[in-house]
Formats: C-alpha cells, structure tokens, sequence
C-alpha cells in the first residue's frame, strides 16, 4: 500500500554520491593534531581497520594543516572507499578547545553549575562563533553566539557582557 512514488511508471534506481561514483566503505571520524598526524596509537587502529594506508594520511592531513596553529586539535571526517582510497574534510578546531584558549584555563570546572572556574567576554565567544560558524548548526551568528555561551556555561565559565 504504501509504495515509493514512481516516475513514468518506470521504478527507481537508487544512485550513489554525486561527488564520487566509488562506494564508500566507512566514515572515520578523529581528532588529530594539527601538523602533528603521525601513523601510532591513535591513527593506526582507526585507519588499519578499514585498509587505507596511514603514511599517505599523515602527509595530505600535516601538508592540509600547515597553517594551522601547530598541535591544534583538528577534527577530521574521513571517507573510506572500497578501492581502499580515501578523502577527508578538516573542520574548525572544537569550541571547548576555543573556549579553554580565549578564558587561558588548562581544563574546565569541576563542578558546572556550582563553580564558576572562569570569565569569558561576550567579545570573546561572539569570535568564536564567527570562527565556527560553518560546523555549527545555526543560521546567523546571534544563534552561534548563544550556542558557545552554552558550551561555555556547561564548562563552568561565566560569560560577560
């Protein structure tokens, strides 16, 4: 009763990605240094699994990230094909990174909610927003903003005003 619509009466073929037609065998997704990747502990296991070869993604991601900050915490997406090939998208380093580096704290509070470890302008947190703003799930950067203020809130730092 309930079948997908038709065209020209004819079914449907399902097709793949228009970015690639090889199929995709898995999407890995890491927190790598910037300029820092190197295949050991914590790329070996992730990438080994899935077949692709860990020197020639130390290389593309370090050569990818070299005006990045050095040893900046940089979230990767990484695509698996079967062909055992591979393609990859940087983001923005995370807002808890951004925060704990705009408040020059080490760590968050303890206790969210019951200590306040630090103060954070609502210069600060609009900048980051603004610096965040494509990996964030908001359509202009008053909602961004409010989404770092929560961020910044749930690791015990007070944002001023």
């Amino acid at each position: 009763m309930n079948a997908p619509a038709q065209q020209g009466g004819k079914p449907q073929a399902k097709s793949q990605s228009k970015k690639s037609s090889k199929p995709v065998k898995a999407y890995v997704k890491l927190q790598v240094p910037a300029g820092q990747a190197a295949p050991g502990q914590a790329l070996g296991p992730a990438l080994g699994q899935h077949g692709l070869n860990m020197a020639e993604f130390c290389k593309a991601f370090n050569e990818a990230t070299k005006d990045h900050t050095q040893g900046v915490p940089i979230p990767v997406i990484i695509t698996a094909y079967t062909d055992r090939t591979f393609t990859f998208i940087t983001k923005t380093p995370p807002a808890s990174y951004l925060l704990r580096q705009a408040a020059q704290q080490d760590k968050g509070a303890k206790e969210p909610g019951r200590e306040v470890k630090a103060t954070i302008s609502r210069a600060k947190v609009r900048a980051i927003a603004e610096q965040k703003m494509d990996d964030l799930n908001a359509y202009d950067v008053e909602q961004a903003e409010k989404i770092i203020a929560g961020s910044a809130r749930s690791m015990g730092f007070e944002v001023a005003d």
